[in-house]
């Protein structure tokens, strides 16, 4: 039990794919203009790293070392088309406010990352797993991002007003430099809070 509870904490926090490895930076401030799309977005990539961690440890042993990217590339691929598909089918707003987002998912580098150093070493239940925490790790941080534009942004969280006086609203939140200031802001919180936490240890 210990293993997953460590496997959980690194994807959620020791080891978050954006404010600690600082990866997959692409979706993240381009969807990120709502707490709805981030959470949207999190969703598909973690759907599609669970399925494709768990396929690629299952073949672990018959995947040839020299030709494995390829391999990674084809299975991942075949995931995002599922889940894009099923997305124009059953919820096609989601799809139109991700775009591009959705099928960019197969060159997603946390989705690689974690096929790499991990589904292609263990077993299939250990790379779901790893593969939820980080997909999780990533949803959460999709969302603190989106939450906290919209709301600076447009006054709302969920599309639900909380702040009426649009005199109020600081529109370069929802624009590409309001992205890039957020992130930068958080990032350098949890460097902050990591250094504290290291200090306390020695």
């Amino acid at each position: 039990m210990k293993y997953y509870l460590d496997l959980l904490k690194d994807g959620v926090i020791n080891k978050n794919p954006v404010f600690v490895q600082v990866l997959a930076l692409c979706p993240l401030l381009a969807v990120t203009t709502s707490a709805f799309n981030g959470i949207a977005m999190g969703f598909a990539t973690t759907t599609v790293m669970i399925c494709a961690s768990s396929v690629i440890s299952f073949l672990r042993k018959v995947i040839p070392g020299d030709i494995r990217i390829a391999v990674f590339v084809v299975v991942i691929a075949g995931f995002v088309t599922m889940v894009q598909l099923t997305l124009q089918a059953f919820a096609p707003d989601i799809n139109e406010a991700l775009g591009i987002f959705i099928p960019l998912i197969v060159v997603n580098c946390i989705l690689f990352a974690r096929a790499e150093s991990f589904a292609f070493k263990n077993k299939i239940f250990p790379s779901g797993f790893d593969a939820f925490s980080m997909g999780l790790g990533f949803t959460m941080a999709l969302f603190i991002v989106g939450a906290i534009r919209e709301f600076f942004g447009s006054g709302s969280i969920f599309g639900i007003e909380l702040i009426r006086d649009t005199t109020s609203h600081v529109l370069i939140m929802i624009m590409a430099p309001g992205a890039f200031f957020t992130l930068g802001v958080l990032i350098m919180i949890s460097k902050y809070l990591q250094s504290k936490k290291g200090a306390g240890k020695v």
